[in-house]
């Protein structure tokens, strides 16, 4: 028989029992989409993670006071900003301090419902340094830092229930009505902002009873200086005592998340090759009970002079069209959810090539075996007992 020949006698085969083949291919079609699906996702996830972080940059390093030998709090020095600018690698320097003041809605609110918003104040150039954006309003600058006005991190915004700002809004903070002059974005490279609000750095001194001392700084490197400038930022602010300084570099936290997403997705195609295993368990079963049930035909065929070959290859095909059915449904459904839910978190669209080739290869082989056997024990039936059994 030609390959045209042996594709249809496989096709009407499969024909002949269509809830049956269904059933069977649904089972192949769960482990490729479980696959496809976690593969396409992790990459649209991946995909979308390298874009924040060129855009928010990976030579942002802070630095914040660390713990002394006595196990006491250290503070950064005054001149912790001034010192690391004088570094030649270092491309922007800012800092915040976080003060004691609480924050409210207004003057009525009761002084234990602060709502866990922090006051901190901030120097005029921190959006640089940090790479914030404005959505409403402006940020600090030389012309109101000096005043009671008051910029809000995103979420500070929303718990206060403030959408927008203007000389009409206003919040009470630090038992003093500040004006809300600015909302800022979210910030996913350093998302404690969003929960915080700022003043300007005098007015905090003035107002706050804010000490001066810086509580992190933000530094931004160059590019090809990060490592560099990592390692000496710590003896930089305090050269008698680099140790109770902590250096850190938030594109790092991502990082990490994206690779625990990643030994996750691991596990989950690990379960989705399980799931294919299944499949291809249903599918031998399948091929057996159909053995089964057809030696009348099967003895017909070889009295009318098909060899043992024609027979295995036969069944084997039904096999291998029954697995590529299931295979390339389970590719079109594994495209479907990723690209459902890359839609839905804003992502683009990531199926890599070799995992489609790799599910719908995996499914032929996992069809080859579990037809083999079927197929053989077809092969080897005798026409007259075959036709002595109906």
């Amino acid at each position: 028989m030609g390959l045209a020949d042996v594709a249809r006698v496989g096709g009407w085969g499969l024909r002949s029992r269509p809830m049956r083949v269904f059933l069977s291919a649904l089972g192949i079609a769960i482990g490729i989409a479980a696959m496809i699906g976690v593969v396409g996702i992790s990459t649209s996830s991946t995909n979308d993670l390298n874009k924040k972080l060129a855009a928010l940059g990976t030579n942002l390093l802070t630095v914040a006071p660390g713990t002394t030998m006595t196990g006491a709090s250290a503070h950064l020095s005054k001149d912790s900003v001034a010192m690391i600018a004088n570094r030649p690698e270092v491309v922007s320097v800012s800092a915040t301090g976080t003060t004691s003041a609480k924050l409210y809605r207004n003057d009525h609110i009761p002084a234990v419902e602060s709502g866990g918003l922090s006051v901190s104040a901030a120097r005029t150039d921190l959006l640089r340094s940090i790479g914030g954006k404005i959505v409403d309003g402006r940020w600090l600058n030389a012309a109101n830092s000096n005043y009671p006005a008051v910029v809000l991190g995103s979420e500070t915004a929303q718990s206060l229930g403030i959408h927008r700002a203007g000389p009409d809004v206003q919040v009470w903070l630090g038992n003093h009505w500040f004006t809300v002059v600015g909302l800022l974005a979210d910030n996913q490279l350093l998302p404690a902002l969003d929960t915080q609000a700022f003043v300007g750095w005098s007015v905090a001194e003035k107002e706050l009873s804010f000490d001066g001392y810086p509580t992190t700084v933000y530094t931004r490197a160059k590019d090809a200086d990060v490592q560099k400038i990592h390692a000496v930022l710590g003896p930089t602010v305090s050269p008698q005592d680099p140790n109770e300084v902590n250096v850190s570099r938030p594109s790092d936290a991502l990082a990490a998340k994206n690779a625990t997403d990643s030994a996750l997705s691991g596990l989950l195609v690990g379960l989705g090759g399980v799931a294919l295993l299944v499949g291809g368990v249903g599918v031998a079963n399948t091929m057996v009970i159909s053995v089964l049930e057809r030696r009348s035909e099967i003895g017909l065929r070889r009295s009318l002079g098909a060899t043992r070959g024609q027979i295995r290859v036969q069944f084997l095909a039904e096999a291998l069209l029954l697995s590529g059915l299931g295979g390339l449904g389970g590719v079109l459904l594994g495209i479907g959810v990723t690209g459902g839910y890359a839609s839905y978190k804003g992502w683009a669209v990531l199926v890599p090539l070799w995992a489609m080739v790799g599910g719908m290869a995996a499914t032929l082989v996992i069809g080859g075996l579990a037809g083999f056997y079927p197929a053989v024990r077809a092969a080897r039936l005798p026409p007259t007992e075959a036709l002595a059994t109906n």
